[in-house]
């Protein structure tokens, strides 16, 4: 099978960074945010994005 390179790169990046915290994602967020926190930069927060949870039916779909 062939391998990416820069993809295996960004495996082992992740890896060590992910070590650092002992793999735990909560501490791994808790750290992103405080990075984000002192970096002074403005984040834009978007509201969470809606879903018609209505089933399409097959008659709608030839009506229209």
């Amino acid at each position: 099978m062939w391998e990416d390179p820069i993809v295996e790169e960004v495996r082992k990046a992740r890896d060590a960074h992910a070590a650092q915290f002992n793999y735990d994602l909560r501490a791994i967020y808790r750290a992103l945010k405080n990075e984000e926190a002192e970096s002074g930069h403005t984040f834009v927060k978007l509201p969470p994005k809606r879903f018609d949870t209505r089933e399409e039916t097959l008659e709608t779909r030839e009506s229209t």
